[in-house]
């Protein structure tokens, strides 16, 4: 352990690997080996790794952050050779000498540090610098602009799902995909995101299984309702009228609320239940899960990124709990937040208190009244044991009672981090933190008693 007890497990390490790939790649160069000029201080590690080329690797980890940076050509964040070098730092307390960091570790660790400072010196609930516009009326002319070209590519898709409803659901699968693809690209000239992303996934329903109609009427819904929620944006509540523009795709800067008129913070030791990275092939999406340990609050910490003109900049491996300050993103449901100042080193945190499968339901069943377009909610299930399906399917999770079980996702059947829950479990009753929503339970992190992401 270094002086703030940061010395993490491997298994820490691991969460932070963005696919199963890397941390494969990672652990064959957890080993003496490769590396050359290695060293860590209470604050970084860093090292030299061979390559297939003449010049070695270099990485350097920042501990407290953690970030990463690598000379390797890798878009992965963190790389296989950050991975493999936090990995031989966090197993063998004597593979890593305590040192000085070299001059190419040194001057990237002195701007983070530098940065770093200079939040630190900004007076107490200011934060960093808000993003002013250089031209106010401007700015206002453009917001006002942009609401007029989503009202108007709200009113055109409202027409659409009119016609579709005359015509019959069953039209919409002769009209085939590229009806929905050109909507979903008029409601992007619309500026409205959030539109288009939701217009996409109904073209994906039409004739995906026998049940289509139905779920293809209930995406409809959903959509017709955030459609006139935003044609009714006045007259809504401030909580859901935040919810409608985000789910439309209106976004609030980070900077403005930590630092806004109206930046409220919430201060707690935040423990991290989960990181989850995902590639659609142009950007790497980071959701960390937290939960505050006195207020009992879950939040989400969403960042994009993944190429090293733009890193991610976030990372944090579950376990990990922060004494920080979070600010949430408006809505009548808040979950996404974005992170403030840290009051002090992260450190390995509990097994976190967990509630039963009636319990999650209902956490669900709450958050869905306050914002009908959630898919998911974020809970911790205590005491539950994996059930197995035939097949590789139907898998369950089922309380320790017997009376009450839970279907997992379908999205995480055939993935080998079930099997993984299953041998955790060893037929006993554990602790799994997941989202659950109306696909079932999606697990993410289970408890070993150290986390252990699947």
């Amino acid at each position: 352990m270094n002086p703030q007890g940061e010395r993490w497990t491997t298994d820490q390490v691991l969460a932070l690997a963005p696919d199963e790939a890397s941390r494969k790649a990672g652990d064959k160069l957890a080993a003496p080996g490769p590396w050359s000029e290695t060293g860590a201080d209470d604050g970084a590690v860093w090292g030299q790794c061979k390559g297939s080329g003449k010049k070695p690797y270099q990485a350097v980890i920042d501990i407290k952050g953690p970030a990463f940076k690598c000379s390797c050509p890798s878009r992965k964040f963190p790389c296989k050779h950050a991975l493999g070098l936090l990995l031989l730092w966090a197993g063998d307390a004597g593979a890593v000498a305590a040192g000085e960091p070299p001059q190419w570790a040194g001057e990237w660790l002195a701007g983070r540090r530098e940065r770093a400072g200079r939040s630190a010196r900004t007076p107490s609930g200011s934060g960093a610098p808000s993003r002013t516009p250089a031209d106010p009326e401007a700015a206002r002319r453009r917001a006002e602009r942009r609401m007029q070209r989503i009202a108007s590519g709200a009113t055109e898709l409202e027409q659409r799902l009119e016609d579709l409803l005359h015509s019959g659901l069953a039209s919409a699968d002769s009209a085939g995909g590229g009806s929905w693809d050109e909507t979903a690209a008029r409601m992007v000239d619309a500026q409205a995101p959030g539109l288009a992303s939701r217009v996409r996934e109904l073209g994906t329903v039409v004739a995906s299984g026998p049940d289509w109609p139905a779920r293809l009427l209930e995406e409809c819904a959903l959509l017709h309702l955030l459609d006139q929620g935003f044609l009714g944006l006045d007259r809504l509540p401030a909580p859901l009228a935040a919810t409608v523009r985000s789910r439309i795709g209106l976004t609030t800067e980070a900077a403005e609320l930590l630092t806004g008129p109206n930046a409220a913070t919430v201060r707690d030791r935040w423990l991290v239940l989960a990181q989850q990275d995902s590639d659609d092939g142009k950007l790497t999406t980071r959701r960390i899960f937290l939960r505050g340990e006195r207020t009992g609050r879950m939040a989400l910490h969403l960042s994009f990124g993944g190429s090293p003109v733009r890193p991610l900049d976030l990372a944090l491996p579950p376990g990990l709990i922060l004494d920080a300050d979070l600010a949430y993103y408006p809505g009548a449901r808040p979950l996404r937040a974005t992170l403030g100042e840290r009051h002090a080193p992260a450190a390995p945190g509990p097994v976190p208190p967990g509630i039963g499968i009636d319990a999650a339901l209902a956490a669900y069943g709450d958050a869905l009244r306050d914002d009908p377009w959630l898919d998911s909610w974020p809970v911790v299930l205590a005491d539950v044991t994996p059930i197995p399906g035939r097949d590789g399917e139907g898998w369950q999770l089922a309380d320790a009672d017997g009376e009450s079980a839970l279907p997992l996702d379908p999205r995480s059947l055939g993935r080998t981090g079930l099997w993984q829950l299953a041998a955790i479990s060893g037929g006993a009753p554990i602790t799994v933190f997941g989202e659950c929503g109306h696909r079932g339970f999606l697990p993410l992190t289970a408890w070993d008693p150290t986390p252990v992401s699947l």
